[in-house]
C-alpha cells in the first residue's frame, strides 16, 4: 500500500513538470514581446513640401541637351517602333519627335512650362504634360496640382501625393530624390503609370515605360545617347501645323 501511495505522488509529480515549464516559459516569453511591441518607433514624419522641393531642385536643367532613343509602341492590334529624338532646355522646355525607321515622323509633343502641344494626328498616345515631363526624370507636378501629402517608404524611398485636375490623384515614387515611379488614380484604381530605370550619376533615365491602363497602351523609350549642345532657335517650340 506504501509503495502505491509513493507511485501515485510521483505521477502527480511528473504531471506538474509540464505545467510548471510551460508557466515559466509563459512568464519570460509574454513580457518580452510586450516591451517589443512598446517600443516600435512610431512612423518617421514627413515634410512632404521639403521633399517636393528637393525634388524639384535635383531635377533641374543646368543647359540644353539632346537625347536620341529608340521607341515602341504598343496597344491592340498595333505595334510600332523606330528612333525619336527630345531636345530639352532650361527651365522648362521640350519637344519629342518619334520616327519610324524608314524616317516618317509619326508624333510630336512640345511642352513649355505644362502647356503640351501636339500636331493633329500626331500625338501616339503620348502622356499628358506631368507624366511627359516625368518620363524624362524631370519632377514638374503642373501649377496646377496641389500638393496633398506624403509618406516614407518601407523601401526607404518616398511617395508624395498631389490633386490632379479635380478628383484624380497623381502620385510620385521617389528615392534619393529622383523619380522612379508615376501614377494617375482615378478614383481607386491607378489609369496611367510610368516606370523609370534609373542609373546613378546618370541625369535622364535610361528607360522610361509609359502605360495607359484603361486602354492597354504601352510607350517603351529607350535611351541611347545624351548630348549637352548649345541654346535651341525658339521656333522649336512652336508645333502649329
Amino acid at each position: 500500500m506504501e509503495r502505491r501511495r509513493k507511485q501515485a505522488a510521483q505521477g502527480k509529480e511528473t504531471g506538474r513538470k509540464p505545467l510548471l515549464l510551460a508557466g515559466i516559459f509563459l512568464f519570460l516569453v509574454v513580457p518580452v514581446a510586450c516591451a517589443r511591441s512598446e517600443t516600435a518607433p512610431p512612423p518617421r514624419p514627413m515634410d512632404a513640401g521639403q521633399v517636393a522641393g528637393s525634388a524639384a531642385r535635383a531635377s533641374t536643367l543646368d543647359g540644353p541637351y539632346r537625347l536620341v532613343f529608340e521607341w515602341t509602341l504598343n496597344e491592340p492590334g498595333t505595334r510600332l517602333s523606330g528612333r525619336g529624338v527630345a531636345r530639352v532646355e532650361p527651365p522648362s522646355r521640350a519637344r519629342l519627335d518619334l520616327f519610324m525607321g524608314n524616317g516618317e515622323r509619326v508624333a510630336a509633343a512640345a511642352l513649355v512650362r505644362d502647356d503640351l502641344t501636339t500636331p493633329r494626328d500626331m500625338r501616339a498616345g503620348l502622356p499628358p504634360a506631368p507624366l511627359l515631363w516625368g518620363a524624362l526624370g524631370i519632377f514638374r507636378p503642373g501649377d496646377n496640382a496641389g500638393l496633398r501629402g506624403g509618406s516614407w517608404q518601407s523601401n526607404g524611398g518616398a511617395e508624395l501625393r498631389y490633386f490632379y485636375e479635380g478628383s484624380d490623384e497623381l502620385r510620385y515614387g521617389l528615392r534619393n530624390n529622383r523619380i522612379e515611379r508615376m501614377e494617375v488614380f482615378r478614383g481607386n484604381r491607378a489609369s496611367e503609370e510610368v516606370q523609370l530605370v534609373r542609373v546613378d550619376d546618370e541625369r535622364f533615365p535610361r528607360e522610361a515605360t509609359y502605360r495607359h491602363l484603361g486602354e492597354v497602351r504601352e510607350l517603351r523609350i529607350t535611351l541611347e545617347t545624351v548630348e549637352h549642345v548649345e541654346s535651341y532657335p525658339s521656333d522649336i517650340w512652336n508645333l502649329d501645323f
